[in-house]
């Protein structure tokens, strides 16, 4: 009866809460809470209840957190800005960027799904509710992306969401806090062969975690490997085995496809990488234009906005994907 009692008062109080710190302040309360029952061997179904008040802390909080970023949609954010002077930063209140980040995507699930997790799932955790959102996220822009373009193209330039195995150091870099990513498998079933012309070049942007398994993606949409472009991106991101500072670029063919220019370009170029996560140099592009001038050009997975679409259509450039 205690724990009923302790559960229904602090569903409560998650209800009426409407600031960040306080929220938290029962969020470590229901997970210490939730540490002692594990200890104490006590009954499954309180330790489901502690589990169920962490959960609806987390949730209120990246409520109340999206509120106070500026840049409201986006996510992760370094820090809270603060709306007022009293505002307390996310360092102040010892909440992680990550944190801040899973927080907020939980806050995004809908009402109905979200208790439809809480009453279905015999383990209520954190990573749970955020592998729910990232499939509502990923269903609502997949139903935003429009069908891939009717005709044949013979210049495909794609740099793909890959998604990685795991989030790398606290608070850097996921790729899931900047667009929704797909599988090698999800990748490898898009109909791109379809568009592919008989003779055809693919460049496609891979990272050397994924080297091995984008040939997969290189085969299912109909190119053979042929050479590579390696981006030096001078500054340095963390990296598990060593600090990387570059890119490939893969260059792919089908059938018979020669660039269409003489020029020869030096395979390793050097860049210093904007702030922007994954953006890649326009050179590359123009790269492309000056490999193949009389190409059909066409790029998939693209993310510019419209100003720069109009830029790139008028060159001749083809624009396929859900961040356009």
């Amino acid at each position: 009866m205690q724990y009923l009692e302790k559960y229904n008062k602090m569903k409560f109080a998650i209800q009426e809460c409407h600031k960040v710190d306080e929220i938290k302040l029962i969020r470590d309360r229901a997970e210490a809470f939730r540490y002692i029952l594990i200890q104490a061997k006590e009954s499954p179904e309180y330790i489901r209840m502690a589990e169920e008040i962490k959960l609806r802390a987390e949730r209120r909080a990246g409520e109340i957190l999206e509120e106070q970023v500026r840049d409201k949609g986006e996510y992760p954010r370094k820090q809270i800005y603060k709306a007022n002077m009293f505002a307390p930063t996310l360092k102040e209140m010892e909440i992680t960027p990550v944190q801040s980040s899973f927080w907020q995507r939980i806050a995004h699930i809908p009402d109905d799904e979200f208790e439809k997790y809480i009453q279905t799932k015999k383990e209520i955790t954190t990573s749970g509710a955020i592998k729910l959102a990232r499939k509502l996220q990923r269903e609502n822009e997949f139903e935003g992306t429009p069908s891939l373009p009717e005709g044949k193209y013979n210049v495909f330039y794609i740099d793909p969401p890959w998604e990685y195995g795991d989030k790398l150091i606290e608070g850097y870099g996921a790729v899931e806090h900047h667009y929704t990513s797909m599988t090698i498998q999800e990748l490898c079933e898009l109909d791109i062969k379809n568009i592919v012309d008989d003779n055809a070049v693919l460049f496609l942007w891979v990272t050397s975690p994924l080297l091995e398994e984008c040939f997969s993606v290189i085969k299912a949409f109909g190119f053979s490997y042929r050479a590579s472009f390696i981006w030096d991106k001078v500054k340095h991101n963390w990296g598990h085995y060593n600090s990387v500072r570059h890119e490939f670029l893969l260059i792919c063919v089908k059938g018979t496809f020669l660039p269409q220019s003489k020029e020869l370009h030096d395979s390793v170029i050097s860049i210093e990488r904007s702030k922007e996560h994954s953006e890649k140099p326009e050179y590359f592009r123009e790269l492309i234009e000056r490999m193949y001038p009389r190409g059909k050009w066409i790029e998939l997975f693209a993310r510019c906005d419209k100003k720069k679409k109009k830029v790139l259509e008028e060159k001749g450039w083809t624009l396929w994907g859900a961040q356009i």
